[in-house]
């Protein structure tokens, strides 16, 4: 043990010496909530829902390790797309709720969701009297949706998404289409201004 060094008081010294220097300095206090925060664009605040993408796979639900998602839902029928195609079953979503009273914010729910339905937002003043009002139903988890900051930019030297490059090429390929289309309406017409300029060139001679 190593021995005691300094003198007797010096421990009180030094925590009087801290103090001076702190008294010294200009206070850094948030006068929350009149001035926001600035919170990282990835702040885990609260978890929001783009529910068109929800296809009730139900996978968030089961992989929750605090069981704190509420999923309700219902078939429909949807009628063949094609003359003598066959109906179609879909799962329509009736409930989607999160109550934040247990979840742990752990993002397992966003990392698993093969659809991109939910999302991180930085939003974090939702504080209720009641520890019942903490379960919160879709529409309050889609008007956070809005809240959620834009994904970063790629690097420039990354190679291009395969979502993106497909997308592209879909688009180049009804452009070209669409184009060759048009320059086919239109060559009759030219066709039929040469022909009358020949013989008009004809008649003169």
């Amino acid at each position: 043990m190593a021995p005691l060094s300094g003198f007797p008081g010096s421990g009180l010294a030094k925590g009087l010496a801290v103090t001076l220097r702190t008294m010294t300095k200009r206070t850094v206090t948030a006068q929350y909530p009149d001035a926001l925060p600035e919170l990282p664009p990835r702040s885990r605040g609260v978890i929001a829902l783009f529910e068109e993408n929800c296809t009730v796979c139900m996978l968030c639900a089961r992989e929750c390790p605090d069981w704190c998602i509420y999923i309700d839902s219902h078939k429909e029928t949807a009628p063949p797309a094609a003359p003598g195609g066959r109906e179609r079953s879909r799962n329509v979503l009736d409930r989607f709720a999160i109550d934040f009273s247990l979840c742990m914010y752990c993002g397992i729910c966003i990392e698993v969701c093969p659809f991109d339905a939910l999302f991180w937002s930085p939003e974090f003043e939702y504080a209720e009297t009641d520890i019942l009002d903490l379960t919160h139903e879709r529409d309050k988890l889609r008007d956070w949706m809005w809240t959620v900051p834009a994904p970063p930019a790629l690097d420039p030297a990354a190679e291009e998404p395969k979502e993106i490059a497909a997308a592209r090429k879909a688009a180049e390929k009804a452009a070209a289409a669409a184009a060759a289309a048009a320059e086919a309406e239109s060559e009759p017409g030219d066709r039929d201004d040469r022909d009358d300029r020949d013989d008009q060139e004809k008649g003169d001679a």
